[in-house]
């Protein structure tokens, strides 16, 4: 039974371990503020629920059936990779060429129509931008896959394995939540100024990420032409 608990525990870790950096949900979060402005504290704690749902459903599937499916569709991990990095960098370059007009509109009092906030659009974006490829994109699902793919032979069955691949994606579903759900207290500690920078560093961030994505698909697509 010790011996369980330390596989259980293992097990978890190394989920946790792997993908809480590329996940990065407190670094997401200005991010996560400036793609819902307007939307009410209730709202935004519904979709902070909605994406941390989405996000572990992305993440278990990619560990426990991702090679499956790759492999069904023929599709490689490299060309994941690149498709994935194209469309994380599609959205880092948004972010980063949003103008302020909107916010400085709210705050004068004019143009206030053209912000006008429906929940119900920000619920239609829960998984798409929000959860892929904001909080759980392309590099997240490239390594869950990895570790999926690198379970010892013979080991599907056990349940340490199970469990602990699923509690260590459990608490990467509770850091997404947690870091969204106080998204909004967070803004108002840093002040407008502050949280402007960071979107701006974040969105640069994300492009950058974008492209070593890329990369890392470009060169292990090139490597195999090569031999």
């Amino acid at each position: 039974m010790p011996e369980a608990l330390s596989d259980l525990a293992k097990n978890a870790f190394l989920v946790v371990g792997a993908l809480f950096p590329i996940v990065n949900p407190i670094g997401n979060t200005p991010i996560f503020l400036s793609l819902t402005r307007g939307l009410s504290g209730q709202g935004r704690t519904a979709l902070a629920r909605m994406i941390a749902v989405n996000g572990l459903i992305l993440i278990l599937v990619s560990i426990f059936i991702g090679t499956y499916i790759l492999a069904f569709f023929g599709i490689s991990l490299p060309v994941v990779q690149v498709g994935g990095g194209l469309v994380v960098i599609s959205t880092g370059w948004a972010l980063l060429r949003q103008s302020n007009d909107d916010e400085s509109d709210d705050r004068n009092g004019g143009k206030t129509s053209r912000r006008e906030c429906n929940e119900a659009d920000y619920s239609r974006q829960a998984f798409y931008p929000l959860t892929l490829p904001l909080t759980v994109g392309p590099g997240s699902i490239s390594v869950a896959i990895a570790v999926g793919a690198n379970r010892p032979e013979g080991s599907e069955g056990r349940w340490p394995l199970i469990a602990g691949m699923l509690l260590g994606s459990l608490l990467i579903a509770a850091s997404i939540y947690l870091s969204y759900r106080f998204a909004e207290r967070l803004g108002r500690t840093l002040g407008d100024a502050a949280m402007n920078v960071i979107i701006r560093l974040s969105s640069f961030i994300l492009v950058c990420i974008g492209v070593q994505i890329l990369w890392n698909g470009l060169s292990a697509l090139l490597r195999t032409v090569v031999r």
